[in-house]
């Protein structure tokens, strides 16, 4: 289960990151100049078999390992869950044939991931056309059902068909520009690129150019790399450096401590003791009419 979540969790950041348009490159060919590119392709695989088409252009985009192969690539909540690893053929067999649409748009997700590839706006453009004319058949199906009115089901029959055309078209120039951008990646294998991570924090920011160490303190040859750790065997500077200590004493250097002219060895200790103990009379006698103290 774990490991299901990671891989969610990795998909639904792939998906942010398209969503995002953090990806700068891209198709060889256009969508609306796919036809044009390849019209023997186009019109033969894409329309006549679209289904093989899908089967191959997938197959092409795993480099032809089926032990990569994950139903649907990973988007759907069945991915993984299908015994794709027993018989992978046989699963991208099925999931071509019941589940075209969406063989076709994970094909194309994963080119983009693996390319960072980003969609120009004419193919959002005819991609969103075919799913409002999808979304616009079902919704005329549902309301004809509903109703039960014949002229209401026989717009629907043609809403439908037309949705059913412009989605096998669009389809058909989808696959012809998957199949083109394959043919770069073999002629050219640099257009890969490495797999953007969105986890990654940012670099770490150093401080401004403008503070300088004190002089004398960090040799010129070993200087600490801005935004990282000193290298192995950095020879660190003293503390303080030598400029300080100079400028702290530097009457001292050299000298030995030599007391006044006046000191006496021992006249310390005995003021001490002269402000501890005083001498007899050394306090004022109490005027007259004053108590005696108690205390002798």
């Amino acid at each position: 289960m774990v490991g299901n979540a990671n891989f969610k969790d990795r998909k639904n950041a792939k998906i942010d990151v398209r969503r995002n348009g953090t990806y700068g490159g891209t198709w060889a060919v256009d969508m609306i100049g796919a036809c044009p590119h390849d019209p023997l392709y186009c019109l033969g695989c894409g329309v006549l078999c679209p289904w093989i088409s899908s089967y191959l252009t997938r197959k092409r985009a795993l480099y032809h390992d089926m032990q990569r192969y994950v139903c649907c690539n990973g988007d759907c909540p069945c991915s993984g869950r299908m015994g794709e690893q027993k018989c992978p053929e046989f699963c991208l067999c099925m999931e071509v044939f019941f589940c075209f649409t969406q063989s076709v748009a994970s094909t194309r997700w994963m080119l983009q991931d693996e390319m960072h590839i980003a969609n120009t706006k004419c193919d959002n453009c005819l991609i969103g056309t075919a799913f409002f004319c999808a979304y616009l058949s079902c919704i005329c199906n549902i309301i004809a059902c509903l109703t039960q009115i014949g002229e209401l089901d026989l717009i629907a029959d043609v809403v439908s068909e037309i949705a059913q055309i412009i989605w096998c078209s669009v389809c058909a120039c989808m696959l012809t520009q998957h199949k083109a951008q394959l043919d770069l990646r073999e002629k050219n294998p640099a257009v890969v690129r490495p797999p953007a991570n969105p986890y990654v924090a940012p670099p770490q920011q150093v401080m401004g150019q403008h503070f300088a160490p004190p002089q004398g303190s960090y040799s010129q040859q070993q200087q600490v790399p801005q935004g990282g750790m000193p290298p192995p065997g950095f020879n660190y500077p003293q503390h303080p450096p030598q400029q300080y200590q100079e400028m702290a004493a530097p009457q001292y250097q050299g000298q030995q401590y030599q007391p006044q002219a006046n000191y006496t060895q021992g006249a310390y200790h005995q003021q001490q003791q002269q402000q501890q103990h005083p001498a007899p009379g050394a306090y004022q006698q109490p005027p007259p009419g004053y108590p005696q103290s108690q205390y002798r």
